[in-house]
């Protein structure tokens, strides 16, 4: 069976020919430039950073929306002291010495299928010398959730 030909518009978000950067990953680049550039220190920063990650939750479609606000709050519950950022305009959660604990990247922002809750090198999740960093999400069930909230705790344990 013969691929389809894609279109211009379906081409602009994939990398070029010569292995460069795509629009989406070069859009994410430029939010983690700007975020670098305005970080600071005090309430006033951890406030905005707050603010921001709220402000990127409400702009994402559904599913990922709900998915992300419901992250947040489990996120917030079980590991109070990390501080909300954005982090390549994904909301994401930071240690103490603003290193990212774990993230959610939406579907809707790079066209995947899912959406994946991360984990970074500050998260406390090694087991033995392999281990998971991320998750695929199509929803969240609460049976998730519980999970979520486990891997959360023992992220920052």
């Amino acid at each position: 069976m013969p691929r389809s030909k894609k279109t211009a518009d379906e081409t602009t978000d994939q990398a070029d020919a010569a292995g460069g950067f795509s629009d989406v990953e070069r859009a994410a680049m430029k939010e983690r430039a700007a975020e670098l550039r305005s970080s600071g220190r005090g309430g006033k920063k951890k406030a905005d950073d707050l603010a921001n990650v709220l402000a990127k939750i409400a702009e994402m479609p559904q599913p990922d929306r709900g998915m992300a606000e419901r992250i947040h709050t489990i996120v917030t519950a079980v590991a109070p002291h990390l501080d909300p950022k954005t982090w390549y305009g994904m909301p994401a959660y930071a240690d103490e010495n603003g290193k990212v604990v774990c993230f959610f990247k939406g579907a809707d922002k790079y066209d995947s299928r899912y959406a994946t809750l991360g984990f970074e090198e500050a998260a406390r999740l090694d087991d033995g010398s392999m281990w998971s960093t991320s998750y695929a999400l199509t929803d969240l069930t609460d049976a998730d959730a519980t999970k979520i909230e486990a891997l959360v705790a023992r992220a920052v344990s």
